[in-house]
């Protein structure tokens, strides 16, 4: 484990969007964290829209060719609705390769039409002689077959490695003023980008070994571990130091099994502990589980996402899933508020396209702390019980049709008079038989800031929501000024596909304050004499290059309203762009 310091420099720039929306209704706070936009991992943990099978090499018996193709999808446990992982892929891809008929599995992914991905899987069958000889460069001592190291009777062995190098960079960061905007930051060190163009460079590598082995006919354990090292040199948001950092990201356990009756019926099972990622639907409550930034570097690659401790149990039966979890944050030492979160969440679909859902969560120990009107502590998370309402529909896939969607959700706390309240509600439409399949939709997100005339506290507590940019980071940098506390944000947004692989989103956004009483956000915005947060346009592109390669690249331009100019002395437009790429195997 490493922490040095040092050094960087700026460079030069172009472009503006525009943006003009309307609206009204509620705010959002909290001081500026390390926290990015879920870029270094982007596919992990999408929801999986489509999956289609074919056989590279299909033998004359088509009705063999259908039930290998059957017994395959099965064993894969890949269905829509499902997070994509790639331990989970190739633990479910160690165990489909027990059918002695199956002499390879791979997959590839690509943009599916509402953000998800879409998983193609292809499936080699056995040959004579085949069968029982194994895979693996423990095996054949072939270095072609890396990064598999054993593959042999159901079990699997595979060598992980991850890398990224990101550029970012701001002109006018902070609205041209991060003393005022970063006053009294513990994450500051050194010199904050502010006014003139000024970038930095990020880097990971992560090594890591991951493998599944039968205990049963119907039951695998399973576990990885995986050692990550971040590095970042440059002008970025909370300093100019160089920092590079290594420790353990991945270090899990777990069983996973169940069994498909006669009938087609699906019961599956997974129980897992230790550190690793965790996301809770879709990443309103809980996504980021570990803090980025400060000495861990890599901040707007949002680089480590695995808790101290996710105990996990999930048992799905069809179309329903039943989750619970206990989950202990990776925060940063600086800012650690030592809480836990302990939660169950019931999914279900009951019939195709419509999916409905539950949550409940409570944190049973926090030293995060919630301020009232005059600025004093008047209670902590621990205590806070959070209930979430939420369902989702969507035509089906490749068919032109509407999508909506809507969440509500309250908080209340034990110890304390609490209520806070957060919602949204999205309607759009896919264009599917359109050419590049585009799709329009517009989402209206609420959450509640604290009314300084009522006794009970009412700013809605973000907990760790996250995710990427088209989940909870609203808007890339406006983001970092307001988080999802009292906030009223109004989102325009498109998707545009010109291949499987390539996906451009163009977002809008506008961004009002519930309440004038900001307490607990940004210091410089702590009382408002404006609901008028701001405005911002992005565009991201992506870039599936190949299996192994991602491409990834943003701008964003961003306006300040009437609430940052009446509390900023000379606020300037906000402007920053990104590019990685990230090679996984």
């Amino acid at each position: 484990m490493q922490f040095q310091t040092a050094a960087l420099r700026p460079c030069s720039v172009l472009i503006w969007l525009a943006l003009g929306l309307a609206g009204m209704m509620l705010l959002h706070g909290a001081p500026a964290r390390a926290q990015g936009v879920g870029l270094a991992d982007p596919f992990n943990n999408a929801r999986i829209e489509t999956v289609s099978i074919r056989l590279a090499n299909p033998g004359p018996d088509a009705g063999l060719n259908d039930r290998i193709t059957d017994t395959v999808r099965r064993a894969l446990s890949f269905f829509p609705g499902t997070l994509f992982s790639q331990d989970r892929a190739a633990f479910a891809i160690g165990r489909a390769l027990r059918n002695p008929d199956v002499a390879d599995i791979t997959y590839d992914l690509g943009f599916g039409r509402a953000g998800g991905l879409d998983v193609q899987v292809t499936v080699t069958l056995a040959t004579a002689g085949q069968t029982g000889t194994g895979r693996g460069y423990a095996i054949t001592g072939n270095p072609k077959d890396f990064p598999l190291i054993y593959d042999r009777n159901g079990t699997v062995l595979r060598f992980k490695l991850d890398a990224l190098g990101l550029y970012y960079a701001n002109r006018n960061a902070w609205y041209g003023d991060p003393q005022a905007m970063l006053a009294g930051n513990p994450l500051v060190q050194g010199n904050p980008a502010g006014k003139a163009y000024e970038g930095w460079v990020e880097g990971l590598v992560t090594l890591g070994i991951s493998g599944i082995t039968p205990v049963t006919e119907s039951l695998y354990a399973y576990g990885a571990f995986s050692m990550m090292t971040t590095e970042s040199k440059g002008q970025e948001l909370f300093t100019d130091l160089t920092r590079s950092y290594t420790a353990v990201e991945d270090a899990y356990i777990g069983v996973v099994g169940g069994r498909t009756s006669a009938s087609g019926n699906r019961l599956a099972f997974n129980l897992s502990a230790g550190r690793q990622r965790f996301t809770l639907a879709n990443a309103l409550l809980i996504a980021n589980t570990a803090a980025n930034g400060q000495e861990r570097a890599a901040l707007q690659a949002n680089a480590r996402w695995a808790s101290d401790l996710l105990a996990l149990g999930q048992v799905s039966y069809n179309t329903t899933k039943l989750e619970v979890f206990y989950v202990d944050p990776d925060e940063l030492p600086v800012i650690d508020t030592d809480t836990r979160i302990g939660g169950i969440n019931i999914e279900t679909t009951p019939t195709p396209g419509l999916m409905l859902a539950g949550s409940y969560l409570s944190s049973p120990q926090s030293g995060f702390s919630y301020f009232g009107p005059t600025g004093s502590v008047i209670g902590t998370r621990k205590g806070l019980e959070t209930v979430d309402l939420r369902f989702t529909w969507e035509a089906p896939a490749n068919v032109p049709g509407p999508f909506f969607g809507g969440e509500i959700a309250r908080q209340t706390n034990r110890n304390f008079s609490m209520d806070a309240r957060a919602a949204y509600v999205e309607a759009g439409y896919t264009f599917a038989d359109a050419a590049w399949t585009p799709s329009v939709g517009y989402r209206l997100s609420y959450f509640s800031g604290d009314d300084p005339a009522t006794a009970t506290y009412e700013r809605w507590d973000p907990l760790l929501s996250g995710g990427n940019g088209e989940q909870w980071v609203q808007g890339s940098n406006h983001f970092k000024v307001v988080q999802d506390s009292n906030v009223i944000a109004h989102r325009l947004q498109a998707r545009m596909r010109p291949s499987p692989k390539i996906e451009i989103v163009p977002q809008l956004w506008a961004f009002y304050a519930d309440s004038l009483n900001n307490i607990g956000g940004n210091p410089a915005l702590t009382f408002l004499g404006d609901r008028e947060y701001g405005y911002e346009a992005n565009v991201t592109l992506k870039w599936f290059a190949s299996r192994n390669l991602y491409v990834h690249g943003m701008v964003a331009y961003t306006v300040p309203g009437e609430a940052v100019d009446l509390a900023l002395k000379d606020p300037r437009d906000w402007f920053s762009l990104m590019f990685f790429l990230r090679y996984a195997f």
